[in-house]
């Protein structure tokens, strides 16, 4: 596919925004030799250590192994060190190479961290003004042509800045999160030029300036505090922010909620004093403002060495018997494969990954697979389908799941699902929810479109979200490209605040999504059993590349009862490749023509 020239919107402009479909399909080139020591998978364990894993306990804590660089305000050549990890991260779209960039509390002068492909930079501190940066944390598009619709896979959490120029870049797209930090001025989410670009979402922060999203196709903000936002393009959603602008959508297109029904931030890994621990925030409900603001987060501090540390050559065998023996998982940056399904089944186990770890599943299992337990906490982790297919990536509870979880659920925030894309991968479900009252936040389950192993044939996914369980609330949520429904609503009482999507690109011709007598599988499906749902700023986009005549009934379909609801809804043609017939049901305007304008809906039914 060929990218057509990139233009340059105003600040505050409506342009004619094109999706990262439009652009030619990149795969990283082979970049130079290797900064760190490159982590190997479960593969290249020595058979003697597999028999001593079974036999022996399994240790907690210890060091974070070879892709973790800690940095002290005394530490040499700073600048340098993030310099050469970001000339092998910034076009490594489908490397294998990992990192975390940790500052311990202290300040840092005149540096500025630009954050390339699979790399994470925090603070170690308690609190995000502990660690200080006098500089930036910098996400820009120069790799890609100024287009950063591609800025996938790299987040920044628990840090303050004051940027030099006053105002902090940070351009991305997908599964990108920006987390518990305090920008000492402004945010601006485009691309130098103000190309195209899709995010994003930030979670418990502080920006005391203005955020500019400029060009920002769609975003959400969660539980921050902020000086003001700048515009909107298609869809901009907002839930407990102070600072947020007022409800308008879709002139401008803000969906805004005073506060988050249910949410509880994401555990990070810190010192407390000088050891590392891991924080668990407390949920909470009906929240509005960083968890942190008037003080520190509530919440509990569980030791290091109450962890297995999860390094190059760890087996799904050592880590499953970590888990038997109640300790907690922290996944160092790599790639793991397992051969056998990691199996949670304790009360409040923390499963935390840094510097976006990696988990392939051998042999058709199911990567992960948790109990119909209180209060697991997955966060950090990116799930990509392996060469033989599974039945799910991840499955939070097993089917059939009952029990309530109201005042202690599960939370699975920036767990990312791939389908394709690095290679080869088949999987039919990617995740699927079972347990009562689960929390998501924040996940962009991904068939890919671009990349190595991609195809109708050739990556096929059916679904990549089934909620089964009742009283899920999903904050967040970005899923795209699946074959049939690409989210399946079938328990009560759900709610998502924030959807963004985009059908599959590579339908050969239309019959390849007849659905019944639907033409295509909507977006966002909740089953006609349903009696009580409801969503608030939700988004699906089409650019039927491999056949532009083909038409979609509906992005999303929904039973019409009083308990099922919708606010500020879109669909939106990219530049005419394929049209929607309605935005939900048979309500609401088609689209036509290339002009690439939403079709809005302001409230269902």
């Amino acid at each position: 596919m060929q990218t057509p020239p990139l233009g340059s919107p105003q600040p505050g402009n409506n342009p004619h925004i094109s999706r990262r479909g439009f652009a030619a399909s990149v795969t990283s080139a082979v970049l130079g030799a290797v900064f760190l020591p490159a982590l190997g998978s479960s593969a290249s364990a020595a058979p003697a250590a597999r028999s001593r894993a079974a036999a022996d306990p399994v240790v907690g804590g210890g060091d974070l192994g070879p892709n973790v660089i800690v940095f002290d305000p005394s530490t040499a050549n700073i600048q340098g060190q993030l310099d050469s990890v970001f000339s092998q991260q910034e076009s490594a779209q489908f490397d294998t190479r990992r990192f975390a960039l940790l500052f311990k509390p202290g300040t840092y002068n005149g540096l500025n961290a630009q954050i390339g492909f699979y790399t994470s930079i925090a603070g170690l501190g308690k609190n995000p003004d502990d660690t200080h940066i006098n500089g930036d944390v910098t996400v820009d598009a120069g790799w890609f042509n100024g287009n950063a619709t591609q800025n996938f896979w790299r987040s920044a959490e628990n840090l303050s800045l004051t940027p030099v120029s006053g105002e902090n870049r940070w351009a991305v797209a997908q599964a990108a999160p920006f987390r518990r930090m305090h920008v000492q001025g402004g945010l601006n989410l485009a691309p130098n030029g103000y190309g195209w670009a899709s995010g994003g979402y930030i979670a418990d922060s502080k920006v005391d300036g203005t955020i500019s999203p400029y060009s920002q196709q769609q975003w959400y903000t969660r539980d921050s505090n902020i000086g003001g936002w700048g515009n909107g393009v298609w869809n901009m959603v907002f839930s407990g922010v102070q600072g947020a602008p007022g409800q308008s959508f879709p002139n401008p297109p803000y969906t805004v909620l005073g506060t988050t029904p249910v949410s509880r931030e994401k555990p990070y890994l810190y010192l407390d004093g000088d050891n590392y621990a891991v924080f668990v925030p407390s949920l909470r409900t009906n929240a509005s403002g960083a968890s942190w603001a008037n003080g520190s987060t509530p919440g509990t501090s569980i030791p290091l060495d109450q962890f297995y540390v999860v390094k190059a050559g760890a087996t799904a065998a050592t880590i499953n018997q970590a888990l038997s023996q109640g300790l907690n998982l922290l996944f160092t940056p790599g790639v793991y494969h397992v051969d056998q399904t990691i199996n949670i089944t304790r009360a409040d186990t923390v499963v935390l990954g840094i510097g976006f770890p990696t988990i392939i599943p051998d042999g058709g299992v199911t990567a992960i697979r948790t109990a119909d337990v209180d209060g697991i906490k997955l966060a950090g982790l990116l799930l990509d389908a392996g060469a033989q297919n599974s039945p799910y990536l991840l499955q939070v509870g097993p089917s059939g799941a009952s029990a309530g979880h109201a005042s202690n659920p599960t939370s699975v925030q920036d767990v990312f699902a791939r389908v394709g894309g690095a290679g080869p991968g088949l999987v039919t479900t990617a995740v699927e929810v079972n347990s009562n009252d689960t929390i998501i936040d924040h996940t962009w389950i991904w068939r890919a479109d671009h990349g190595a192993g991609v195809g109708w044939t050739t990556n096929p996914s059916d679904y990549g979200l089934l909620v089964k369980g009742d009283n899920v609330l999903a904050t967040g949520l970005f899923v795209e490209h699946f074959q049939k429904y690409d989210v399946e609503w079938s328990g009560e009482g759900g709610r998502t605040i924030f959807f963004q999507n985009e059908i599959a690109y590579d339908p050969p011709n239309q019959a390849a999504i007849q659905n019944g007598d639907r033409l295509g599988w909507a977006a966002y499906k909740v089953d006609d059993s349903v009696n009580t749902h409801e969503g608030w700023g939700l988004g699906s986009y089409c650019n039927f590349s491999s056949d532009p005549t083909i038409r979609q009934d509906a992005g999303f379909e929904a039973p019409v009862k009083d308990g099922v609801k919708f606010h500020d809804l879109l669909v939106v043609s990219l530049g005419g490749v394929g049209q929607y017939n309605h935005v939900i049901n048979n309500t609401g305007d088609g689209t036509s023509g290339t002009s690439t304008v939403p079709s809005n809906v302001v409230s269902f039914p």
